[in-house]
């Protein structure tokens, strides 16, 4: 039942920011988009319900009850700027918007950009862990609860893993390749 709610609640994140756009941008609805795409936050609700029913119930805690808390832990430190993308590429694409600006290429505003994408890992695995450790207590069972406290090592070895990639961009900066524009303003200020 769980793993069926987690793929309900992203293909459910899927439809409500595709309706929420195109509401805003298509059918000139702005209110009605925002308040589509504020909805978002629900189904994480949704799913964090269901999995304490579930394990209330008496569910034997498995690998389904861990992905879920990852799920939520994820979108909850990169669901914003997933849904930020998406709205400065719709803008450009369907109200004629300037083209979003992306990441910085090169360099340390390349850097600093990767070390905020990773700090959304580093809040993701913080809220899963949460999420797990809470379901631990609830369950109350050491005997029963292994396969929870190893979800807690998956997403911080997810996140560790994610921080040395961010890493490796402050040891071994990219270089503009020869002829290339210089940075930009927003990339010095490490804008993206």
């Amino acid at each position: 039942m769980i793993v069926a709610l987690i793929a309900a609640c992203e293909i459910g994140f899927w439809v409500l920011l595709a309706a929420g756009l195109a509401c805003r941008y298509l059918l000139r609805m702005p209110r009605t988009g925002l308040a589509l795409l504020l909805c978002e936050p629900l189904l994480e609700v949704v799913l964090l319900v269901a999995t304490a029913l579930d394990l209330k119930n008496g569910a034997e805690p498995n690998w389904t009850h861990g992905l879920a808390a990852l799920y939520i832990g994820y979108t909850v430190g990169h669901g914003h700027r997933t849904v930020k993308w998406l709205d400065g590429h719709a803008a450009h694409r369907l109200a004629g918007a300037p083209r979003p600006q992306g990441p910085p290429r090169y360099g340390m505003p390349r850097a600093r950009h990767e070390t905020r994408v990773w700090l959304g890992t580093l809040i993701g695995a913080a809220v899963a862990t949460a999420l797990l450790q809470l379901a631990i207590w609830y369950v109350g069972d050491p005997d029963r609860v292994t396969s929870l406290e190893t979800w807690r090592y998956t997403a911080w070895r997810a996140a560790g893993i994610h921080g040395l990639v961010a890493l490796a961009y402050w040891i071994w900066p990219k270089k503009a390749p020869a002829g290339a524009p210089a940075t930009t303003d927003r990339e010095r200020v490490g804008g993206g």
